[in-house]
């Protein structure tokens, strides 16, 4: 057992020193660059797969093992390992981290959700909306990590909200009559819609029956069950297993956390900066048929959004069937008062919206440099019309949409947001430099160098294995070379 133990322990350390050791004998025996070049790519590939080592320090393994294999000299691999693809996500970085400091993607995120209403099906929408929105541009996973905590936010003040307004209801229900809530029923027509209501069986001391008045018998058995009358704090579900009021305000949150992870993956399909997956293929493609130019920010554009749109509206459905049912008469009910749990989350969500303040000068100046880039893309070669393009055409190709972010990624250093200021000795504050609207430590925060480092080991390693012919049928070859050694040699 002890033995074991230690086998668990060392587990990726004995997987390391194995998958070198029992794949040696490839490029020792068969003796050609091939075979060598093999022996790498099988390496990197099975430390990426189990990961082993972390994603980036695998794929500094053919900087240093190409060299040594006299593959590639260790400068060339070097300059392989930085491409016109980090250029473009440098700007784009730039970019993101403008958004996030000055708090523009938390005011999109909530004028979004204010459009649409608080109905769970239109929020939901309304986040999945400004979610892949924001990821057209930003890459996934910095845009789910900003929006997240914004869903989260909202989904729980309009579950307290919610659970304030039934505790008012069942005071009034108990003999405490609130004058001021009959007053708002009479005005919605005096019935409650029932889009909140229950679909599944229901939390203790909550009744399933829409049309049904609890007792006080019922009323004594649910104070005994929540912690708090007034319904502030959530008490122990036992349908859950977690801590939320009810199971349909577990679906709730559940619905906001898939819809964002979702809606940040099919917003980064419509752009070539929405995800790096689409720089990596933009850029093997460009350097594979470097005479065809077809693929640009607006052909991209105009063959991905219309798929990343139906994707996105048959995961809306699907998210919304799946969690809640989609009750189609309460959704499209036009002309219908809200009732009062409905403007009580409308209330809550435009009070997060006021704690922002008005627009700032900083979220209008990164508003006006995140379009001027965007224009600045779309207009470069449209394929239409002539771009902007034809006015180097004396240098055809030298200028790519890495150029545009780099340019607009730059300005950020360079505007400024606002003055520093200091006392002086006689107590007049005078200003004595500015700070612009992002810094570079902020910038180094944001930027995944890790991704930079495996997107370019894997191009080495693509250039490598070209540079030798290591390709498919080369490897066929080698199985075929490999049939003719003895066991007994190996």
């Amino acid at each position: 057992m002890k033995f074991l133990s230690y086998v668990l322990i060392y587990r990726r350390l004995l997987l390391i020193l194995s998958t070198l050791l029992l794949l040696l004998p490839l490029p020792i025996i068969l003796h050609s660059k091939e075979a060598q070049c093999a022996y790498i790519l099988f390496v990197v590939a099975i430390f990426w797969l189990t990961e082993a080592l972390p994603l980036s320090v695998t794929a500094l393994l053919p900087g240093l093992m190409f060299p040594l294999l006299g593959i590639m000299p260790s400068s060339q691999v070097a300059s392989v390992y930085f491409k016109d693809f980090h250029l473009l996500l440098i700007g784009v970085i730039c970019l993101a981290t403008s958004i996030e400091k000055w708090n523009l993607h938390k005011r999109i995120a909530l004028r979004m959700v204010m459009m649409v209403g608080v109905n769970p099906a239109w929020l939901t929408l309304g986040f999945m909306l400004s979610t892949a929105f924001l990821s057209m541009w930003l890459s996934n996973t910095s845009t789910a990590a900003m929006v997240m905590p914004i869903a989260d936010a909202v989904a729980q003040q309009i579950i307290k909200a919610e659970a304030e307004v039934e505790a008012i209801q069942m005071t009034s229900f108990g003999g405490s009559t609130n004058h001021g809530l009959e007053i708002n029923e009479s005005v919605n027509g005096g019935h409650e819609t029932n889009e909140w209501k229950e679909k599944t069986s229901p939390a203790l001391g909550y009744s399933n029956d829409a049309g049904k008045v609890p007792n006080k018998t019922e009323l004594e058995k649910d104070d005994q069950n929540q912690t708090n009358r007034t319904g502030l704090h959530t008490s122990q579900n036992s349908v859950t297993g977690a801590k939320y009021r009810t199971k349909k305000d577990h679906m709730i949150c559940k619905l906001m956390c898939l819809c964002i992870t979702y809606s940040s993956t099919m917003g980064g399909l419509t752009t070539i900066t929405g995800t790096s997956t689409n720089l990596i293929f933009t850029e093997h493609f460009n350097m594979r048929y470097p005479d065809c130019q077809c693929i640009n920010f607006g052909s991209w554009f105009m063959l991905s959004f219309p798929a990343a749109i139906i994707i996105l509206f048959l995961s809306w459905v699907w998210l919304q069937w799946l969690f809640l049912g989609f009750n189609f008469k309460e959704m499209f009910k036009c002309g219908k008062t809200k009732t009062v749990k409905e403007k009580a989350c409308a209330a809550v969500i435009k009070q997060e919206y006021q704690k922002l303040g008005p627009i700032r000068y900083q979220e209008i100046v990164t508003l006006v440099l995140f379009i001027v880039m965007v224009l600045l893309w779309f207009s470069r070669n449209p394929g239409f019309v002539s771009g902007w393009s034809v006015l180097f055409s004396e240098y055809p190709g030298f200028a790519t949409d890495s150029t545009v972010a780099l340019t607009i990624g730059l300005l950020f250093f360079l505007i400024p947001a606002k003055r520093l200021t200091k006392t002086t000795s006689t107590g007049e504050t005078v200003a004595f430099d500015y700070s612009p609207l992002i810094t570079w430590k902020e910038f180094q925060s944001f930027m995944p160098w890790d991704i930079a480092i495996l997107v370019g080991g894997g191009f080495a390693l693509a250039d490598g294995c070209e540079s030798h012919h290591c390709c498919l049928p080369s490897l066929g070859k080698l199985g075929k070379h490999m049939k003719n050694v003895s066991p007994f040699q190996i």
